[in-house]
């Protein structure tokens, strides 16, 4: 297909695929080990249960098996990719990126392969991204993959924090089809990704190569992120729905980052969005940072619940502070 003659293009989601690791810690097991409770953490977060990564399971092994797993669902060979991004702040070494590791286990050696950093925010960043690729014309097709082992960054004998992360990988692949220009196309319809740098010490890590060269802990100032996040998710949800006309009423499916039960009632509720249409996996997942969106969207559409068609709103908010959402029609 020759693009430059194609008109409007759009990044339509063709395959979806997903990996999380065996194990399971549940409240229970941490209760064992530190100074808390189910009932509290169910209480404060919503969480339940975290899948944790096995010693031989790096970043780029669960990003892997997300990627087959796309690339089955939709009937495709890594041949016919000519992108990978995968948005992660665990990688399994300073360099190479996480996205060349996959590309090789994929038998890929040709394309573009990267990593990209924005936090719990990188997914919708990543998607921003690779839709910006193949909206120009440049790329055909691209493999978005969220992965994560956040189990390496905790420090388990933080109460406020270990509780709160979990690892897994998602992967989503596009491709850029000739489109109409409406809401009513499928594909990406629009993204908006927002950055603030002077919110660091709220919610970083104390640790890396250029600083104190080694890996560091998650640190978190949890009342001060809850504080700003139902008002980022409003500002960059408003803004989709302003940049394609389409409201809240609109919406089939709101799949947010799955940061914090309270977080996502109070966005959806503040957006009147209706609690029937929020898909939430926190309960069963943590907070899995870049992979949880993806990882969402997995079980709301393996369930059934999202449809070809359906009007579906993404959005996350995560350290730096990033922020950032994007509407696609299925």
């Amino acid at each position: 297909m020759n693009h430059s003659d194609a008109g409007k293009l759009r990044s339509v989601v063709v395959g979806l695929g997903s990996y999380l690791p065996k194990r399971i810690v549940s409240n229970a097991d941490l209760e064992k080990s530190l100074d808390t409770s189910d009932a509290w953490i169910v209480q404060r977060t919503g969480i339940k249960q975290r899948h944790v990564a096995a010693e031989d399971e790096p970043t780029s092994r669960l990003g892997l098996y997300a990627a087959q797993a796309a690339l089955k669902d939709a009937e495709l060979e890594a041949s016919d990719l000519d992108l990978v991004i995968v948005a992660t702040s665990t990688p399994d070494y300073t360099f190479p990126a996480v996205a060349t590791q996959i590309q090789a286990g994929l038998g890929m050696t040709h394309g573009a392969a990267f990593d990209l950093q924005a936090v719990c925010s990188g997914f919708v960043f990543a998607l921003a991204t690779a839709d910006k690729f193949l909206t120009s014309g440049s790329h055909r097709r691209a493999l978005v993959i969220g992965a994560e082992t956040f189990s390496r960054l905790l420090d388990w004998t933080d109460r406020t924090t270990c509780v709160l992360f979990g690892d897994g990988a998602a992967a989503m692949i596009l491709e850029a089809r000739p489109a109409d220009g409406t809401s009513r196309d499928r594909g990406v319809l629009t993204s908006h990704l927002r950055s603030d740098g002077r919110h660091r010490e709220k919610l970083y890590v104390d640790g890396g190569p250029s600083t104190t060269r080694t890996t560091g802990h998650l640190r978190m100032a949890g009342k001060e992120v809850f504080r700003h996040a139902v008002g980022m998710v409003t500002d960059v949800v408003t803004a989709a729905f302003e940049a394609t006309g389409t409201s809240a009423a609109d919406l089939d499916w709101f799949v947010p980052h799955q940061a914090n039960r309270r977080i996502i009632d109070a966005s959806a509720e503040k957006l009147g969005i209706a609690s029937s249409k929020v898909v939430v996996t926190v309960d069963l997942h943590g907070n899995t940072s870049a992979a949880s969106i993806p990882l969402a969207l997995a079980v709301a559409r393996d369930d059934g619940r999202i449809k070809q068609g359906d009007l579906v709103m993404i959005e996350a908010m995560g350290g730096g502070f990033t922020w950032a959402s994007a509407l696609i029609r299925w």
